[in-house]
């Protein structure tokens, strides 16, 4: 038995795909596709010979236009996975997920973890050592808080629940814009230059407010193309 655990770039959102799979059961699980890499994912899945279970979402990106909906075209019985708190998501999701919620995927669980602050309804997963962090907590740096429900103190308080991981845990963010690829939780508490664990509340809220970052080009069609898992890029 052993987890397959796959990294996957693209380029314009300088967005992480992941795919999961148990080699025994080749049960897989996917989480932040995007749209213009499905002919990637789809051919990497049928490459391994896996059977796509889980199509997760850790939010409703605004960079970025998911490819949810058009995987579960060639994978009808995968499942949407959405955070409970994206009610306009609600209506093409098969699991709306909250805290603790278990998504098995034969041997292996990836465990939900609610990680709002970049927008409401943001969530991270575990599964053994590793979490994906979704927009939450980047290598070095965390999400924005300016959009989509967004707030400084809950994302705050959201990884410093991350925080309380063992250090060794494996950090996995959705988007790097550096060229870096993993961290560890030891590393984001020493290091992160927006929330390291010797910053107050206080320090990070100032911190982010300080970004004054422009709002991403795609956001005016991504995010209602989003609130219906991709529906309308399957559809056009």
């Amino acid at each position: 038995m052993s987890l397959i655990f796959k990294q996957l770039f693209e380029r314009e959102s300088c967005t992480y795909t992941y795919l999961i799979a148990d080699s025994d059961s080749k049960e897989a699980a996917i989480v932040d596709a995007v749209d213009i890499m499905i002919d990637r994912d789809t051919a990497l899945l049928k490459e391994l010979g896996l059977d796509l279970k889980f199509i997760i979402e850790t939010h409703i990106h605004a960079d970025h236009i998911t490819s949810a909906c058009p995987l579960k075209k060639f994978y009808p019985k995968a499942k949407i996975v959405i955070g409970m708190e994206n009610v306009d998501a609600e209506a093409c999701s098969d699991i709306m997920a909250g805290e603790g919620h278990i998504l098995s995927i034969g041997n292996y669980d990836i465990t939900a973890i609610e990680t709002p602050g970049h927008t409401l309804g943001c969530m991270s997963y575990k599964i053994g050592n590793k979490i994906l962090t979704g927009d939450a907590l980047f290598i070095r740096s965390t999400g924005r808080c300016d959009f989509q429900g967004g707030s400084a103190i809950s994302l705050y308080e959201s990884i410093h629940k991350l925080f309380k991981f063992p250090d060794t845990t494996e950090v996995y963010p959705a988007h790097d814009y550096n060229g870096l690829s993993v961290s560890t939780i030891g590393e984001e508490k020493k290091f992160n230059s927006m929330i390291r664990e010797s910053f107050d509340q206080q320090t990070f809220i100032k911190n982010v407010n300080n970004l004054k970052l422009s709002m991403p080009k795609k956001i005016k069609v991504s995010v209602p193309a989003n609130q219906s898992c991709g529906l309308v890029t399957a559809i056009n």
